[in-house]
């Protein structure tokens, strides 16, 4: 049985080169109509993966399917169906917009020449469709590079570092794009990048890559609570503590680490109230601070805490 939401899923994907291990054991599930964000560090397996979905390069074990398609013969019939950028398209320098793509149309069999200028209008390259790719800006030719992903109209796009190098006002155009081909278009992404915070405000789901291992998928939702501004509660008595907390409180929203240190998400209009609280009851409260993760503070503890492990 496979799950009809989920478009792309690995077991136990492993690939070697020589002696290198490129990927190892990875099992990844990506929902349909997700904008999945696939992150790690250079060198964490990222391209790798996407060319192995993509049937440039072939896993030394495991499996994977595409959609319903466990079978080689069948992935490359549900690939007709995927769009890609991986390591940047061979453009020709001298040719226009319109000629590399009109090229490529032609090469991969698409119908309609009308196609062309649809994309263009589509990435916002229309009034730069008779300008040569070699006088194009790093924006403009991402975006041609997009253009060409979308020619055959896809259901799934594949993008291996597509903001990488842009200016920040180019990432928040590509950042909008791509937001909208997955709102509106239901374009299903999975969009790599070695920089989390890229896709913070793009991504509905994560997976983290580290030395070819995934060590972590987890949801933005989920992410976002985990990060961001919290509430951190030291007292002497952090079980009796925690129960005074849900019954006078009402918070049922916090976690308590290993330490017996709690965190409570986000920052309540009444700060006093949970010192109060702990005062009254004798309990003794050590220390009651504002705290703040970002999402590259995440990542890094997430990957250090999966070497310290590998160590072992």
């Amino acid at each position: 049985m496979t799950d009809s939401n989920v478009i792309i899923q690995t077991h136990q994907l492993t690939k070697r080169y020589g002696q290198a291990l490129a990927l190892d054991h990875v099992d990844l599930s990506i929902p349909r109509g997700s904008i999945y964000g696939l992150v790690g560090n250079n060198g964490a397996g990222k391209t790798t993966l996407l060319k192995i979905l993509l049937g440039q390069v072939f896993p030394t074990s495991g499996e994977y399917r595409l959609w319903d398609a466990r079978e080689e013969s069948a992935r490359r019939k549900y690939r007709r169906r995927c769009g890609a950028i991986i390591e940047g398209p061979g453009f020709f320098p001298d040719m226009t917009a319109v000629q590399n793509l009109e090229y490529y149309r032609i090469q991969r069999g698409i119908p309609g020449r009308e196609r062309v200028m649809e994309k263009l209008q589509e990435v916002g390259l229309a009034e730069a469709a008779r300008k040569k790719f070699r006088q194009m800006s790093l924006g403009m030719k991402q975006r041609l590079g997009l253009a060409l992903a979308l020619l055959g109209e896809p259901e799934l796009l594949l993008l291996d570092e597509p903001i990488n190098g842009l200016d920040p006002a180019g990432i928040m155009e590509i950042r909008a794009l791509l937001q909208r081909l997955n709102r509106e278009k239901r374009i299903t992404i999975l969009i790599s990048s070695h920089i989390l915070a890229e896709l913070e405000n793009m991504a509905t789901d994560y997976g983290f890559l580290s030395r070819g291992r995934v060590i972590q998928q987890i949801s933005a939702k989920k992410l976002h609570e985990l990060c961001g501004i919290y509430m951190e509660i030291r007292v002497t008595e952090p079980e009796r503590y925690t129960a005074l907390l849900e019954k006078e409180l009402h918070r049922t929203d916090y976690k308590v680490l290993p330490d017996g240190t709690i965190h409570i998400a986000g920052l309540p209009e009444d700060v006093t109230a949970y010192g109060k609280l702990a005062v009254e009851q004798g309990i003794g409260l050590l220390a009651l601070e504002r705290r703040e993760m970002h999402l590259e503070d995440y990542y890094m503890h997430l990957t250090e805490r999966n070497d310290n492990d590998k160590l072992y």
